[in-house]
């Protein structure tokens, strides 16, 4: 069935997200063509006494990242009491302002107005921060929520590298280096606002907030807020872990190429791009791979992807031959060096496939009165992991570590965290499980998964085919989805400790186990009550002979509990296609999991789902009706 909905790409053609597109892309580039032409002139230009060269980069940065500690809080509750277009157009005035104050210390060549411009600039960010991720789940879909993030994170870290690019040359231009600089600025300041011009409204979500202006108080408030939903806040740990991990690269990025790699400035520049386009790569692919939901499965592919490259990095610097300087023609020549690059390339392309998902999430699961201050906190927590990096390499260097030695090191310690997270918040992994076992062992195509709600409570009723019915599921839902199955099933190895990972609900038979039978069905009702996504197999067991058996009373139960709770869930009904017959499925002549390879290797199956039941329309004969209806579908 062909998706009707336009595709990441296509959003660009759309105007409720080219023109805000552009508007970050724009004050991103120019972000980076300010402060990197300002780290130039100062290190070869100026002389000032009182900032050294050597402590150029390090205090434009600190500088930069300070409004991010101090203002972030008091950023995110200003985008959720105002309707954002107006901060946006508010923040990219300001940046006018700020970039001809800074055109004027250009042409000076007055460093002191300069630093205190960065600061400006860093105030610019962090204000724009919020309403930058809280802007995109109110104009985009869920299904398109993967794919702009995709795009927001290629066109940012596209625009820092032709920042970065256009800084450099631009400030070297014997004569008017200073003047064409200024010129730059100014000109990428009112593009943005242009652009900022033809963003559609986008309504406050707690306009009745009343402004907290204690930063202490509202920081500390915020990082609150965003603990009150654990998955959340440890997705918020993950990304800042991301930025922690990505900072070591890139400030390490200049000597790794001078006293490693022997290359001169256009190696380090060319490192820089083959990170940024590894990070582009990586967020474009979030969609295709995702199917276009928010698909966090693709996380912890990411950070394994990010460890061993981080650790083939280093091996493949291992044994690099003692060559004289080399410039980028001679560093290209060399065939050693494709493998450092390949390393860096797909190092930076495993990131985007983690952060940008971690984002979906984040945006998809805060409440909405709140999201944009949850944002802050998350870019509170970012500046501190950076600094945190930055203190940490440091050491390491000072200690006599080479760089190669502290990537590799970081890679190690991704893995540790990596592990930690995913143990903390399962649902990453068990998505992992899922969307492997979709994609490489079946080829899993999904029919109908509008029906699907993306919030408030519903019963979802599957036929029961294989022992891995439930994993499937999970693998066409974007929603955490609560199983009620057979204790059996539950137990199986392997599988069973899984389903316990997704805290699956074990049922037995009232005549056997009647405690376990009625614990159940309570803990069916709760999910109901909070909202959730609740699965049932009707049949009761898996199918012995492939065909839909008789349903049972159990989700009659189930509704009726719900409806005695004042929560009218819907039942979606949807039915397993071609299963039978695979390595999970019992089959006629023998039991499941025999002969591995019975049906050949990404064997075809599927899932239609249909169109939701009224609670009070649901019996078990109709039902089923639906459920072999959508079975005939194939």
């Amino acid at each position: 069935m062909r998706d009707s909905r336009p595709n990441q790409f296509a959003l660009l053609r759309q105007r409720r997200f080219a023109p805000f597109f552009w508007t970050q892309f724009a004050g991103a580039a120019n972000d980076n063509l300010f402060k990197f032409a300002f780290t130039v002139m100062v290190t070869y230009q100026l002389g000032v006494s009182w900032l050294p060269p050597a402590m150029a980069g390090l205090v434009i940065g600190a500088l930069f990242i300070l409004p991010f500690l101090l203002f972030s809080a008091t950023a995110g509750q200003i985008t959720d009491k105002i309707e954002k277009t107006r901060i946006i157009r508010f923040v990219k005035n300001l940046e006018i302002a700020i970039m001809l104050v800074a055109g004027a210390g250009f042409m000076a060549g007055n460093a002191g107005v300069l630093l205190a411009c960065v600061f400006l600039m860093g105030l610019h960010s962090t204000l724009f921060g919020p309403v930058k991720f809280a802007y995109l789940p109110q104009a985009l879909s869920e299904r398109e929520l993967t794919g702009g993030n995709g795009m927001v994170e290629m066109g940012t870290f596209v625009a820092i590298l032709l920042g970065n690019v256009a800084g450099g040359l631009l400030v070297a231009i014997p004569g008017i280096g200073h003047a064409t600089v200024a010129v730059a600025c100014l000109a990428l300041a009112l593009a943005g606002r242009a652009a900022a011009q033809f963003i559609p409204r986008a309504p406050a979500t707690d306009p009745g907030l009343t402004v907290n202006w204690n930063p202490v108080s509202e920081t500390w408030r915020n990082l609150k807020l965003a603990h009150g939903n654990l998955v959340v806040f440890r997705s918020l740990l993950g990304i800042s872990w991301m930025w922690f991990f990505g900072a070591v690269f890139l400030s390490q990025f200049p000597s790794f190429a001078k006293d490693v790699l022997r290359g001169d400035e256009q190696v380090a520049s060319a490192l820089l791009v083959v990170f940024s386009v590894g990070i582009g790569t990586g967020s474009l692919l979030c969609e295709v791979l995702s199917r276009r939901h928010v698909e966090i499965g693709l996380v912890p592919l990411g950070a394994i992807g990010m460890s061993v490259c981080a650790t083939e990095l280093f091996l493949s610097t291992y044994h690099l031959p003692p060559v004289p300087a080399l410039g980028l023609a001679d560093f290209l020549s060399r065939h050693a060096y494709w493998r450092v690059m390949l390393d860096l390339f797909l190092l930076s392309l495993f990131a985007g496939l983690y952060s940008v998902p971690m984002y979906a999430l984040i945006q998809m699961r805060s409440q909405a009165t709140h999201r944009a201050r949850i944002i802050a906190a998350n870019n509170i927590l970012n500046a501190l992991f950076m600094i945190a990096s930055a203190v940490l390499a440091g050491l390491l260097l000072s200690a006599g570590f080479t760089v190669p030695q502290i990537f590799l090191f970081t890679g190690i310690a991704n893995a540790v965290v990596a592990f930690y997270i995913f143990m903390l918040v399962p649902e990453y992994l068990l998505r992992c499980v899922a969307w492997v076992l979709s994609r490489c062992v079946y080829r899993f195509r999904v029919r109908g998964d509008e029906h699907i709600p993306t919030t408030g409570a519903a019963i979802l009723a599957c036929n029961h085919v294989s022992f891995v019915d439930a994993v499937l599921l999970m693998a066409a839902s974007p929603r955490p989805i609560y199983f009620l199955m057979d204790q059996r099933i539950f137990r199986t190895p392997v599988l069973g400790w899984m389903f316990r990972l997704a805290k699956a609900i074990p049922v037995a038979p009232q005549k056997e186990d009647p405690a376990t039978y009625e614990a159940a069905f309570e803990r069916a009702a709760q999910v109901l009550r909070d909202g959730g996504l609740l699965a049932i197999f009707p049949e009761g067991g898996i199918t012995r002979d492939g065909q839909l058996q008789p349903f049972k009373g159990g989700i009659m139960k189930i509704i009726e509990r719900a409806r005695a709770d004042g929560v009218d869930a819907p039942v979606v009904p949807m039915a397993l296609t071609n299963l039978w017959g695979s390595f999970f499925s019992r089959i006629e002549q023998g039991g499941a999991m025999v002969r591995p390879l019975r049906r050949g290797m990404w064997s075809r199956v599927g899932l239609n789902v249909g169109a939701p039941m009224a609670a009070a329309q649901v019996q078990p004969e109709p039902l089923r009706e639906r459920v072999a209806g959508l079975l005939a579908l194939g």
